[in-house]
């Protein structure tokens, strides 16, 4: 194999790992929510939304077999962390500020009319309110962990590709 070859599949490898890790996260919250019997919120299933997003097209870049279209995976993949860093930075925002609302009459429709909500209803319907207090995991709140792990793929996904890509040429 070239080196170019064995970097792409250290990429791959590595979007195998984070879709993995996504889909344990979102297996993470569904025990929580039904062995727990902790409600998701709005903001709650807007993570897991972002969580899904990251892992599909992670295994989607990790299939592609040229570096133009893993980039355009890995692309898709810090969009949806963005996004998730939005949501988790405001359920925090609500967390620590309990007096502000998440919106949940506005939010709740938005988010149950959308299609995965009747299709896998206990994975992806609003059932909670974003200021309730859980008991912290390791010392932080869930919503701290999420936004722990969105901003982390947020920056070693670029890094990443940075460190395996400097110096070569596409495929």
């Amino acid at each position: 194999m070239t080196e170019q070859l064995l970097r792409l599949s250290r990429e791959r490898r590595f979007l195998v790992l984070l879709g993995v890790i996504c889909l344990a996260l979102i297996g993470g919250a569904l025990y929580m929510q039904v062995v727990l019997g902790e409600a998701p919120c709005p903001l709650c299933i807007l993570q897991r939304y972002a969580l899904l997003l990251i892992a599909v097209f992670a295994f989607i870049g990790a299939a592609l077999r040229g570096s133009r279209g893993i980039t355009v995976c890995e692309g898709l993949v810090v969009l949806s962390a963005i996004g998730g860093i939005a949501a988790a930075g405001r359920h925090v925002y609500i967390l620590a500020n309990p007096a502000v609302s998440c919106g949940v009459d506005t939010l709740q429709p938005i988010v149950d009319g959308l299609p995965l909500a009747s299709v896998l209803p206990l994975v992806f319907q609003v059932e909670g309110f974003c200021a309730t207090p859980y008991p912290p995991v390791l010392g932080l709140s869930l919503a701290q962990w999420a936004l722990v792990a969105f901003i982390l793929t947020a920056i070693l996904v670029p890094l990443g590709i940075y460190r395996n890509r400097r110096g070569t040429r596409p495929l």
